[in-house]
C-alpha cells in the first residue's frame, strides 16, 4: 500500500526547473588571501563543471526539497494523495528515507563521462534544504548512512566521500554544495511552531540560543566536509536568505521578504574552514563580499561581459533534480551556452539529477559525450581564455582571448552544417593580423585585414570537411 501511495506521487507531482531565482550580487570584493587568490585563477581557467542535486527526493522524481516548504509560490505546490495535509506529507517525504537504496551508483562512471565531455572540476549535493544529508555526518541522523536508509549497508553508503574521490583521482577540482538553511533541524525549523515560510520558525532574535545552536550545527558540518573528505577546493553555499540582516538588498523581490537577522557567523566558519583547506573559495551565493570569491547567476546569463568571477549554474534538462522522461537540452543548446558565458568572462557550471536508482538518465550521456567531441577540437578557444570585453558579439560570432590570440567562435544553428562563403569580422583594430586558421581543419584560409575588420573566405572544399558542428572557431593570431 506504500509503494502504491508513493508511486501515485510520484507520478502527479508538478516538477519545477526554476524553484529559486538567484540574482547577480550588486557588488564584488576581491579575496585578499593569496592563497584564495591563486585558487580563484586556478578555477577560473577551468571554464565548465558539473554539479550534481542529488537526495531522497529522486525517489518520487520531485522538486528537490522545495514541496516540503509552506510558501505558496509554484515550485512549493504539493499534489498527490496528501496535498491537503501538510504535515502528513512532510511525514511521507522524510519517510523516503526507508526506501533510499540507489543501488547503480558508481561515481566512477559519472567522473569518466564528465572527464570526457570537457569538464574540470564537480559541486556536489551533500545536503539541501531538506536537510538530508548525502555523507555521513555526526550530527544529524537524517542521513543516507543511517541504519534506516537501506543503502548504509552498501560499502559506498557515504555518498559525498565516494563521489569526491573518483573526481578527485580524475583531477578535477571539488567542490562541495551545502544548504545553510536545514528544514530537517529542530534549530532551524523549531517544532513548538509550524514553519510558515523558508525562514526559521521562530525569531533567533527572540530566541537566542536555539539560533545559537543551529549556528554551531552549521559550524559542526562545514567542519567535518573540510576537515574528513580529502581536499576540497569550493564551498558552494546555496539558501541566501540565510544571511545578516544588513546585507539583504530590499530592490530584490525574494530578499525584501526576509523577515528576520539570520547571521550564521561567516568570518567563524571560514577561519575554521580554510584552516582545513587553505584557499578554499568561498560561494555564499547572493551574499556580496569577502565569502562571495565568485557570483552564480542561476538559469541565466548576464546581458554584459563582467570584469569579476562568475559562474552561470543551469540545467542540462528542465529541472534540478532527477525527473523522468525529462526534455533535456541538445549538444548545440550547451555548447552555444558555454561559448556564451566564457566570452562574458564566466563559467558554466551544468547540473545533471541522478535518479533514485542511482544513475543519470541515457540522454545526459549521450549530450556529454557530444559536447566532449565538440571540445576536443575546439577547447584552446575555451579553456585559460579570457572573455571579450571590446570586440563584442557580431551576429553568430562571440570571442574569446589568449594573449596575443583571439578565437572567433560562430555559433551554427541547429540544422546549419555550413559557414557561409565569405565572414567579415569587425573592431579588430590596433594590431596586425599574422595568421587565421580554423581550429580542427587542415586547409589554409584566404584571408585579408582591412584598417578595422578581417574577411575571410570560406571555399567549398572547406564546407565540405568541416571538422565539426555546433560552432566553428577561428583562431586570430597577432
Amino acid at each position: 500500500m506504500k509503494l502504491k501511495l508513493l508511486t501515485i506521487i510520484a507520478f502527479s507531482l508538478t516538477i519545477h526547473a526554476n524553484a529559486q531565482q538567484h540574482n547577480t550580487s550588486k557588488d564584488y570584493t576581491p579575496p585578499t588571501d593569496p592563497l584564495v587568490q591563486k585558487k580563484l585563477v586556478q578555477w577560473q581557467t577551468e571554464k565548465f563543471g558539473l554539479l550534481m542535486h542529488w537526495g531522497t527526493y529522486s525517489e518520487w522524481g520531485v522538486v528537490e526539497s522545495w514541496s516540503i516548504c509552506p510558501e505558496d509560490e509554484g515550485w512549493c505546490e504539493r499534489k498527490g494523495p496528501y496535498k491537503d495535509n501538510y504535515f502528513e506529507y512532510v511525514k511521507a517525504y522524510e519517510n523516503l528515507q526507508k526506501t533510499f537504496n540507489p543501488t547503480e551508483f558508481n561515481p566512477q562512471k559519472w567522473a569518466d563521462a564528465a572527464k570526457n565531455a570537457g569538464m574540470k572540476y564537480v559541486v556536489f549535493t551533500t545536503k539541501h534544504h531538506d536537510g538530508f544529508n548525502m555523507f555521513d555526518t555526526k550530527y544529524s541522523d537524517y542521513k543516507v548512512t543511517d541504519p534506516k536508509d537501506p543503502f548504509s549497508a552498501n560499502p559506498k553508503a557515504n555518498i559525498a566521500k565516494e563521489v569526491f574521490s573518483a573526481f578527485r583521482n580524475d583531477n578535477f577540482m571539488i567542490g562541495a554544495y551545502y544548504s545553510k538553511p536545514d528544514w530537517h533541524s529542530n534549530d532551524y525549523w523549531w517544532r513548538y511552531f509550524p514553519p510558515s515560510s523558508r525562514n526559521p520558525s521562530y525569531n533567533p532574535k527572540k530566541y537566542p540560543e536555539k539560533w545559537e545552536a543551529y549556528k554551531q550545527f552549521v559550524y559542526n558540518q562545514i567542519g567535518e566536509l573540510t576537515s574528513d573528505y580529502g581536499s576540497i577546493d569550493i564551498l558552494w553555499l546555496d539558501g541566501g536568505w540565510v544571511r545578516p540582516k544588513s546585507t539583504i538588498d530590499t530592490s530584490v523581490d525574494w530578499q525584501k521578504s526576509i523577515p528576520y537577522d539570520q547571521d550564521i557567523d561567516m568570518p567563524k566558519i571560514a577561519t575554521m574552514a580554510r584552516k582545513n583547506q587553505p584557499g578554499l573559495l568561498f560561494v555564499d551565493r547572493t551574499v556580496s563580499g569577502e565569502y562571495e570569491n565568485y557570483v552564480t547567476p542561476e538559469q541565466s546569463i548576464p546581458a554584459h561581459y563582467l570584469p569579476y568571477p562568475w559562474e552561470s549554474c543551469m540545467t542540462l534538462g528542465n529541472s534540478w533534480s532527477y525527473v523522468p522522461n525529462d526534455t533535456y537540452k541538445s549538444a548545440n543548446k550547451v555548447i552555444h551556452i558555454l561559448t556564451e558565458v566564457v566570452s562574458k568572462n564566466g563559467n558554466l557550471l551544468l547540473n545533471i539529477g541522478p535518479s533514485r536508482k542511482g544513475d543519470w538518465d541515457p540522454n545526459a550521456y549521450s549530450r556529454l559525450k557530444e559536447i566532449g567531441k565538440w571540445l576536443d577540437i575546439n577547447g584552446n578557444a575555451i579553456y585559460n581564455s579570457v572573455g571579450d570585453s571590446t570586440i563584442g558579439a557580431q551576429g553568430k560570432f562571440v570571442f574569446t582571448n589568449k594573449a596575443n590570440t583571439v578565437f572567433a567562435i560562430y555559433r551554427a544553428d541547429e540544422n546549419e552544417n555550413k559557414l557561409p562563403n565569405e565572414i567579415s569580422i569587425q573592431n579588430l583594430t590596433g594590431k596586425k593580423i599574422k595568421s587565421v586558421k580554423l581550429l580542427g581543419a587542415s586547409s589554409k584560409l584566404k584571408w585579408k585585414q582591412d584598417a578595422n575588420s578581417l574577411q575571410i573566405a570560406i571555399s567549398d572544399k572547406l564546407n565540405q570537411n568541416l571538422p565539426c558542428k555546433e560552432a566553428w572557431s577561428f583562431e586570430i593570431d597577432y
